[in-house]
């Protein structure tokens, strides 16, 4: 992969904008980490998909023929979302980032034995903890992996003393969906391959903003949400090669000799979805040319870090400077910063403040974000969990500049 120019290109903003017909009609959407607004081309190829090609696939007919070659060009565009070098039959599809790590677990125990380990964190969404906390039915021992209280984020130092010979597998995010903050995954990563365990990550909060490159990094298993991503409601999981054979097959029992996504893939996987996904690797190109670099989306990926990281800036900046605010994770933007920036307010439980921006056509969230357990690791489950605001890179300064217009009247004052 080339690497980024040392300045990036401002984004045209304007070009950039109109791919999403939905910020032509809506308020100003900063709810963008729980789903973000679909491209128009995803919509126009989900809807071409239905029109020609709602057939079986497998069969001798000109239909199927031809779904059958578009669905096997579209997972090989989404599977290089993952990062070069991508094979086709590297990734799983399905519905949502949850029910592939479901899949997962229950594919892997059996090969397990009773008082193996699985390694978890109190930081992640419950995608990538509730499915391993169940093996506890199987025999597996779930050992946690907590937040740094001092430092709010996950240390590796913490994780090597829960490592033994008896581990399996680490699971961990690559961005929380709370703090916003990044890990070391390629760090962490070879820190577990070490001890002889694998990787499981949930790169949900981390795949909208920066480009992936999970073979670089070392990763064994790798799932996110598409729906978060500019595309569809569906999800994809990386399965290293060498993990792929091994899994044991969750689809129908004639399967069992087949190796390949299909044995996680129950049934069949979302057909037109798949297809509409081809959409989001097909912006970024288009992205890449616009800037003037034809066949390498590193330039794209470099200037949507760099209109995020002025939204992010410009928000912490605000938030940082209220006495009232407590914001959680880093109020520096920098790499390792995402657009997801999640606060409380000492004058008003979290519930408060999204209405006071609903008034202004603002969509901002609070809650718990299905991270429960890091909501009370930060003792925030009677403030009602934390506000959040989420951003894209279609987002504008001067949406921010809305918000922060909406909010300054709340959050004006001293701490109490």
């Amino acid at each position: 992969m080339k690497s980024s120019p040392a300045s990036p290109d401002p984004l045209p903003m304007d070009w950039v904008r109109e791919q999403f017909p939905t910020l032509a009609n809506a308020g100003i959407l900063m709810d963008n980490a729980g789903g973000s607004v679909p491209l128009g081309r995803v919509v126009d190829r989900l809807a071409e998909y239905m029109r020609k090609w709602p057939v079986q696939l497998g069969a001798s007919y000109l239909e199927s023929a031809e779904a059958q070659q578009r669905l096997g060009l579209a997972r090989t565009a989404v599977a290089g979302l993952l990062g070069p070098q991508m094979a086709a039959d590297e990734i799983v599809v399905a519905a949502s980032t949850t029910s592939l790590i479901s899949r997962l677990a229950r594919s892997l125990v059996p090969g397990w034995d009773e008082g193996d380990e699985v390694i978890v964190t109190d930081v992640d969404h419950e995608a990538n903890i509730t499915p391993w906390r169940r093996l506890t039915d199987h025999g597996i021992r779930v050992r946690e992996w907590s937040l740094n209280q001092d430092s709010r984020r996950l240390e590796t130092d913490d994780l090597r003393s829960l490592l033994s010979d008896r581990t399996r597998l680490v699971c961990f995010t690559h961005a929380s969906n709370i703090l916003g903050q990044a890990v070391d995954v390629e760090t962490i990563c070879a820190t577990v391959h070490e001890a002889g365990a694998k990787t499981c990550i949930d790169g949900v909060a981390y795949a909208p903003h920066r480009p992936l490159a999970v073979k670089d990094w070392g990763v064994d298993y790798y799932a996110f949400s598409l729906y978060k991503v500019l595309g569809p409601h569906c999800a994809v999981m990386y399965c290293r090669d060498t993990e792929m054979s091994g899994l044991a097959n969750l689809n129908h029992t004639f399967m069992d000799d087949y190796e390949g996504p299909g044995r996680l893939e129950l049934g069949a996987f979302p057909y037109e979805l798949l297809y509409a996904a081809g959409g989001v690797p097909d912006y970024l190109d288009e992205l890449a040319a616009r800037l003037g670099d034809d066949g390498d989306r590193a330039r794209a990926w470099s200037a949507i870090a760099a209109q995020e990281s002025r939204l992010t800036r410009r928000l912490l900046e605000f938030l940082d400077s209220r006495p009232t605010v407590e914001v959680m994770g880093s109020v520096s933007p920098g790499p390792d910063r995402m657009p997801t920036i999640s606060f409380v307010s000492r004058n008003h439980l979290s519930s408060e403040i999204p209405a006071i921006c609903d008034r202004q056509g603002i969509g901002i969230r609070w809650g718990h974000f299905y991270a429960p357990r890091l909501i009370d690791r930060l003792g925030l489950t009677e403030r009602d969990g934390v506000v959040r605001v989420s951003m894209l890179h279609y987002n504008t300064v001067h949406e921010v500049d809305r918000l922060i217009g909406a909010l300054e009247p709340a959050l004006r004052g001293r701490a109490a």
